[in-house]
């Protein structure tokens, strides 16, 4: 993605994410999903494809990721 086309990218968190600031922020980077940490959003980002983005949030909703 262009320098240009990343500054317009809109980037959301959840309306959950009031847990003391520790939350990520997720863009429609098209054609991939980007995610960033909120607290320091210019150190980067990861980029997944939709489908692997629609895996994790499967596997998360689904508790695989719970901590015991």
């Amino acid at each position: 993605m262009a320098d240009a086309e990343f500054s317009r990218a809109v980037w959301r968190k959840s309306r959950r994410s009031n847990n003391g600031g520790n939350c990520v922020e997720v863009a429609d980077l098209m054609p991939r999903i980007g995610v960033r940490d909120s607290k320091t959003p210019n150190a980067g980002h990861l980029s997944f494809t939709p489908e692997t983005w629609a895996a994790f949030i499967a596997d998360a909703r689904d508790g695989h990721f719970d901590l015991p």
